[in-house]
Order: structure tokens, then sequence, then C-alpha cells
């Protein structure tokens, strides 16, 4: 057999590996968001059409299997929430933007929301390096952001980072706990309009108390710079 056709044939063996991988991790995922956490890895192979000897050939073990079911779970919440984390417009539309589609994302998709978290019921795995890296990475960006205004305005940059995380933390903390009721007492909207108020709050406390007084009116542009914004004292 010539070196060519032995490529040949392990390209195609390695796009057949990925389309099988791929249809796996779509089955899980509609298992999971239909079903919940519970679901187990049969039927996740029968969704799929795969014998379950081949599910676990192309992954290591049912915590791989979560794990990866995670990443494409995170790019579905990503692909929503992302491009929020770039402010426009002003102050207040920007928090708006970020929490609306945040919660959004929350309430149409529970139970992916519960998978990130815990993994599946039958083998909890709570502690996702994914998912702690991505709210590092979510946090990390957020305190860039504060980072600019703070430095635009002359004012402490230190103070982005704590800010930045706390927020961050907050949310989570809150919508997790939303969630996990199953009597809610506020609905998606009234959550959203919430954390929305308590952000600004504190965003406004803490650039107060770094001397920098802003309206949330004020568009993200100017606070980019030195304009529309009062510094105290």
């Amino acid at each position: 057999m010539t070196p060519a056709r032995t490529d040949g044939r392990a390209r195609r063996w390695d796009r057949h590996r990925a389309d099988r991988r791929e249809r796996i991790l779509t089955a899980a995922l509609e298992a999971v968001q239909t079903r919940g956490s519970d679901v187990g890895v049969q039927e996740i192979a029968d969704l799929a059409q795969v014998p379950r000897s081949v599910l676990y050939r192309l992954f290591k073990d049912r915590q791989d299997l979560d794990e990866q079911l995670r990443a494409r779970i995170l790019d579905d919440l990503m692909a929503d929430l992302a491009p929020t984390l770039d402010p426009e417009g002003t102050v207040a539309e920007a928090i708006a933007r970020a929490v609306n589609a945040y919660v959004g994302w929350i309430a149409a998709n529970p139970r992916l929301h519960h998978f990130l978290g815990a993994g599946s019921a039958r083998q909890s795995s709570p502690n996702s390096q994914l998912v702690s890296g991505t709210k590092i990475a979510i946090a990390a960006r957020v305190r860039d952001v504060f980072e600019n205004i703070l430095q635009a305005q002359s004012a402490p940059v230190q103070l982005a980072e704590p800010l930045a995380f706390g927020l961050i933390g907050f949310v989570d903390g809150s919508v997790n706990r939303w969630l996990s009721r199953s009597m809610q007492p506020l609905d998606a909207a009234e959550l959203s309009s919430y954390l929305q108020e308590v952000i600004w709050a504190v965003i406004d406390s803490s650039l107060r108390n770094a001397g920098v007084m802003l309206n949330p009116m004020t568009p993200i542009s100017s606070v980019l710079t030195s304009e529309s914004v009062d510094r105290l004292g």
C-alpha cells in the first residue's frame, strides 16, 4: 500500500470518527435538554444510533463525555453572551444587554445550565475546569472594560478586578439560586431587572468611591474618554 493511499484512508477514518463524535454530542445535548441530567449513556448511544461500545471508543469515560458536552453547551451560551461583553450604547443599555442575554439563555435552557454546574446525575462532576475557566474568562473581560473606564477617568485601575469578579459571582449565585427553586418568586424579566439595578448600584458606588460620578445614560464611548463624566472632589 502506497503512503498516499495510507494517508487517504487515515483521513477518511479521522473524518468518520469526528462525524460520530459530533453525532453523539448532538444526541447528548438533545437528551439533556429534553430529559435532564439523569440521562444515561445507553440512552445517548441509542439516540445517536451508535452502539454503546463505539461511544466508549470515542470518549475515555462518562466524565470525558460530560466535559465535552459542557464545551458544546458553553459554545451555545457564549454565542449569545460574548457579543454583549463588548459594551455598546449607554452604560445602562450595556448592562441590560449582558444581563438579558445571560438570564434569557438560562431561562430558555434550564437543564443545560444545571448540567454545566453539576454534570450528569449518575456521575456528578460539579468542579468542571472548563466551566470555571469560562467564568474566569468572562470576569476578566469585564475587568478589562472597567480598567479602560477607570484609566480614562484617571481613577485607580486596581479596583477593576475585585469589582468585575464580585459582580460575576453575584450574578452567578443569584441565578443559580433562582433556577433551583421550584416556586420562583420572580419571573425571568423581573430577575433580570433586579440584577441590572444591583449591578448599576455597585458600579456607581465603586466609581463614586474612586472619585468618579457617572450617569447611567452616558454613552460608553464617552465613558472611555473624559467626556460627560464628572470628577468628585
